[in-house]
């Protein structure tokens, strides 16, 4: 008798058909089963905010959800953002105004202002703060991130016209 069961998880609009033990984090489905390496494991409790993905729009940290909880829900991860040519806002304003240092936490805080800037139009600085307030970086201070959220929310509000 086999202890593996059958998933098949869409992440970014692909359908990934896999046997896997039932334990099998999603972040580390997302890495080694579909191949999507943006997505990052840091502490591997939670709270660091590294492994954040969107499940069905909402942020949820990839390192506390099963493989198998993600069946039937859609999952997007980093790389459904942009692309090299076209990047996405948030990842044009974090390059504009040099967000990023080691890059390690990027993908989860993009990912979470993605989904936080979709939903809230005009944020405070105050409120971009707290919405990245679950994403430790150990590199920025933070101050080159928060300016880039702002930018993103600008611009983001500009094209929704």
């Amino acid at each position: 008798m086999s202890d593996l069961v059958n998933v098949a998880i869409n992440i970014n609009g692909k359908v990934y058909k896999k046997e896997i033990e039932p334990r099998l984090l999603l972040s580390d489905f997302i890495r080694y089963h579909a191949g999507l390496t943006g997505t990052h494991v840091g502490c591997e409790h939670g709270v660091c905010g590294t492994c954040t993905i969107l499940m069905d729009g909402q942020p949820v940290r990839s390192c506390l959800t099963f493989a198998v909880q993600a069946e039937g829900h859609e999952v997007q991860t980093v790389e459904s953002l942009g692309t090299p040519e076209k990047l996405h806002p948030i990842q044009e304003a974090f390059r504009e105004k040099h967000a990023a240092q080691c890059g390690f936490c990027t993908p989860g805080i993009l990912m979470t202002l993605s989904a936080y800037l979709r939903d809230h139009k005009n944020p405070s600085e105050e409120d971009l703060r707290e919405a990245i307030d679950g994403n430790l970086c150990r590199c920025t201070g933070y101050e080159n991130i928060v300016e880039a959220a702002k930018l993103a929310a600008k611009n983001m509000a500009a094209e929704r016209g």
